[in-house]
């Protein structure tokens, strides 16, 4: 099979002829239709991630048709067209009996924990408790814009912050991880404030209907958030890159007992971030995060598309062939797409 490969970190990217793989006992081989182009998948090429071994195949979003199955798998057949989520649960654990296996302490991840979806068939464990079949009027293209952008927005917004309609949703940082949460939030009723730097960026959220644009670049956004909402405060903030400084505005522009949602990676050489403590004690502000969701959880909002409330196709910005994904992965952290690009292998 051809994958996007590479034996060092941040070096040189190519097409390489690989084995298909072989199916675990629980697992299945699925032949990839459609795979996201993520920034996380940069930060694993350039070697931000300490767990990865090389040599690598990077990808994570994915969907496609299921190629071989585990002599144990019950559930799932050859030609199934499935998508999974891109954290993968042991199913046996407490976090995962529990419909958490998005924390499972074994969980494994295609494109980090072992070779992912660049690729033109990726292996998948434990299928019966990871897999979703996709309903017939999704596409692979649009499954695979799920990813954990989209899927991690919504159960950020919608089983962490416990989004309710009319309530004001601030987000910084609309990449693919933002524009999802916007248009999350905009289908539950929510009011949105969308805040980046780049025009063109700040032009999509128009297009996708934010209630409120504000150039961070040349406007305090924290203080321009106090003026939309009469000097209140956002009751749901989301720091949806993943900086230092977009978490601490994030944290500071939320209303009294409001909402700070981490979705963005916040990677420091520390692992630790400085955040507002004195403003999260006196306003009793809750700190969130989101990795991901479970298989068990995709039910609500796969029935969201299909009935054409949610439409994550949107995000879809670019659809290239496999081999111009190692110059796009390459380049991702100096021509970062406003949207989701995706690669048909």
């Amino acid at each position: 099979m051809r994958a996007i490969y590479f034996e060092e970190f941040n070096c040189p990217l190519s097409i390489k002829d690989l084995p298909i793989p072989t199916p675990s006992p629980k697992g299945v081989v699925i032949k990839v239709e459609a795979t996201g182009l993520c920034r996380s998948d940069w930060h694993a090429y350039v070697g931000h991630d300490p767990d990865i071994k090389l040599p690598h195949v990077p990808g994570h979003e994915f969907a496609g048709t299921i190629h071989t199955v585990g002599a144990q798998v019950k559930n799932f057949h050859p030609s199934d067209r499935v998508t999974v989520p891109f954290v993968n649960g042991c199913g046996e654990c407490e976090y995962c009996k529990s419909n958490n296996a998005q924390v499972c302490p074994t969980q494994t991840q295609p494109g980090f924990t072992h070779y992912g979806s660049f690729a033109e068939y990726v292996a998948i464990e434990n299928s019966d408790f990871n897999l979703i079949k996709l309903p017939p009027e999704i596409d692979f293209n649009t499954a695979a814009a799920l990813g954990c952008r989209f899927a991690t927005a919504y159960r950020g917004l919608i089983a962490r912050a416990q989004l309710q309609p009319n309530q004001t949703v601030a987000i910084f940082g609309c990449g693919g991880v933002g524009l999802s949460a916007l248009m999350i939030a905009k289908a539950l009723g929510a009011k949105t404030i969308c805040i980046d730097i780049n025009d063109q960026t700040l032009a999509k959220c128009q297009e996708l209907k934010a209630d409120y644009i504000i150039n961070s670049a040349t406007t305090d956004p924290v203080k321009k958030i106090q003026e939309l909402t009469n000097n209140q405060g956002a009751d749901i903030a989301i720091d949806a890159l993943g900086s230092e400084q977009t978490a601490i505005q994030s944290v500071l522009s939320l209303k009294r007992r409001g909402k700070h949602l981490q979705l963005g990676l916040l990677l420091t050489p520390t692992n630790t971030t400085p955040m507002p403590m004195a403003r999260t004690i006196a306003y009793e502000l809750d700190l969130l995060g989101s990795h991901g969701m479970a298989a068990v959880d995709y039910a609500q909002m796969l029935q969201l598309i299909s009935t054409g409330k949610l439409n994550p196709q949107q995000l879809i910005t670019k659809k290239v062939k496999l081999e111009e994904g190692p110059e796009l992965l390459k380049n991702l952290d100096k021509n970062p797409s406003t949207g989701v690009v995706i690669l048909n292998p």
